[in-house]
């Protein structure tokens, strides 16, 4: 009995060490996420804690949830390192308050500033949330450019059969894209039970997928193209006509059309649905540099060594107001936020960012984690923040 005792002890240290050996051996971004692992995939009741490791690790977590990668470029687009900008500001206390995983800044190609937070590298990936809605709005010009989609005014059900006899049947894709269905949809990301903290967990038993399911049944709320209404579900279905038209998966053709041509760096992601299409309105897990990158690929008008890869136009039309948002100064385009003096932006919750000033020809690249998923205050500092930037570059220009 003692020898076995004495067994079972020994075994006990030995498996105690390897475990010890083990838990540091997996790094310090999956230990804060095992420390405390958020127990569903519904990120807009994540604690602060959990959000900062897991907005790291989205497409680490295959039980939770899968992802489709986005391969990297053997022919890396170079950043050159620029004169770096000098802020009249506190910066360690902007990024405290900003709890930022991120900023970059690139002027004429060139990086002005970069810094990194939240245990985020210029390698680690960060999921972009509704900053994605934007690249799939490129995917949509590529398609129309590609003659996959024959014009912006089609009507959405022409591409989703699922959605025929919808209220769908009345909205041309334009309307989509500017978030002028009129479909009723509720955004609040505060509500567990508004629609976009639902749709994603919806089962579908009708042999659809399941976002067009579930959008299917929604009611109309407006005439289409009358009233703007910011509407996450949406984008989800522009990445299911992207599909149908295409005949490619989101990932494949952002990979085959932009990242790789233009020459990003570093491996990307994209989230999937429980039924495996990618979350077309969210999800991109993409590094900071590689955001900004894709900034530099809208500022150069969607050219790629010369060639025009979007119709004629394309952006001038998507990152302009389509929209009234009922904000003066500021409006909605081809799923970009913009402003009356032509620069525009990129938008996630939480505290995602890219940032274009075409006259300028700068981008900036924020990303972090703020406490709720919006906040209006955060907001108004960061682009505070950006008028800062704009006035330093002017001043040295």
């Amino acid at each position: 009995m003692s020898k076995i005792i004495k067994w079972i002890g020994v075994t006990g240290i030995t498996l105690g060490v390897l475990g010890s050996i083990g838990w540091w051996s997996i790094g310090a971004d999956w230990r804060a996420l095992l420390s405390d692992a958020p127990r569903d995939t519904n990120i807009l009741f994540w604690s602060q804690s959990q959000r900062d490791a897991g907005f790291k690790m989205m497409d680490k977590l295959p039980l939770l949830i899968k992802s489709n990668p986005i391969e990297p470029s053997s022919i890396v687009r170079e950043l050159p390192e620029g004169e770096p900008l000098v802020f009249d500001m506190d910066m360690d206390d902007f990024f405290a308050k900003q709890h930022l995983a991120g900023a970059l800044i690139l002027h004429k190609g060139n990086i002005r500033y970069e810094r990194y937070g939240i245990g985020l590298s210029p390698q680690k990936r960060w999921t972009s949330f509704s900053v994605a809605k934007s690249l799939t709005s490129s995917l949509v010009g590529i398609a129309l450019k590609e003659g996959y989609i024959k014009s912006l005014n089609d009507s959405v059900s022409d591409y989703i059969e699922g959605l025929k006899d919808s209220a769908y049947d009345a909205v041309t894709i334009e309307q989509l894209l500017t978030m002028t269905s009129g479909v009723k949809w509720n955004e609040d990301y505060f509500d567990p039970q508004s629609d976009v903290a639902k749709f994603n967990n919806h089962v579908a038993n009708d042999g659809l997928p399941s976002i067009v399911s579930y959008m299917k049944k929604l009611p109309r709320a407006y005439p289409a193209g009358e009233q703007w209404q910011y509407s996450t579900g949406e984008t989800n279905l522009i990445g299911i006509l992207v599909g149908e038209a295409t005949g490619q998966t989101l990932s494949h053709y952002l990979t085959e059309k932009i990242w790789k041509p233009f020459g990003m760096e570093n491996q990307a992601s994209w989230l999937l649905s429980p039924d495996e299409s990618e979350i077309s309105g969210c999800c991109i897990q993409a590094s900071l540099r590689d955001f900004a990158r894709y900034g530099l690929f809208v500022l150069e008008d969607g050219k790629i060594k010369g060639t025009a890869t979007l119709p004629d136009g394309w952006f001038e039309m998507a990152t302009s107001k389509q929209a009234d948002i009922g904000s003066s100064g500021k409006g909605y385009g081809y799923q970009w936020w913009t402003f009356d003096d032509g620069s525009f932006t990129a938008r996630g919750i939480f505290g995602q960012t890219i940032f274009i000033d075409p006259k300028r020809q700068l981008v900036v690249t924020l990303n972090g984690n703020w406490e709720n998923a919006t906040e209006a205050e955060l907001n108004k500092q960061r682009f505070e923040f950006i008028d800062r930037v704009r006035g330093i570059i002017d001043q040295q220009d």
